[in-house]
């Protein structure tokens, strides 16, 4: 079963682009092993989500920006490695 990752973003150009080299980013490094889906909102609102399994790990409106360094995308893959061991 793969685990569920949900991203959240602005349905602006750079938004959408960043949910989607995040999202290769992630399927290489856990192949086969998420189910990641994205959803833009309705209008401009600054948002860059991630949820892993339901709980929320990033987030642009809390000042985290979007997954734009190696230490951000480390959070998620951490994030991640603990949920898949949990089951």
């Amino acid at each position: 079963m793969a685990l569920t990752v949900r991203v959240v973003y602005c349905r602006d150009l750079p938004p959408h682009f960043q949910y989607l080299q995040l999202k290769k980013k992630l399927e290489d490094e856990f192949p086969g092993r998420l189910d990641i889906s994205g959803e833009g909102t309705p209008q401009a609102t600054g948002f860059f989500e991630v949820t892993v399994a339901g709980k929320l790990i990033h987030s642009k409106k809390k000042g985290d920006g979007y997954v734009d360094t190696e230490s951000k995308f480390l959070k998620l893959v951490a994030a991640i490695k603990a949920a898949l061991a949990q089951g």
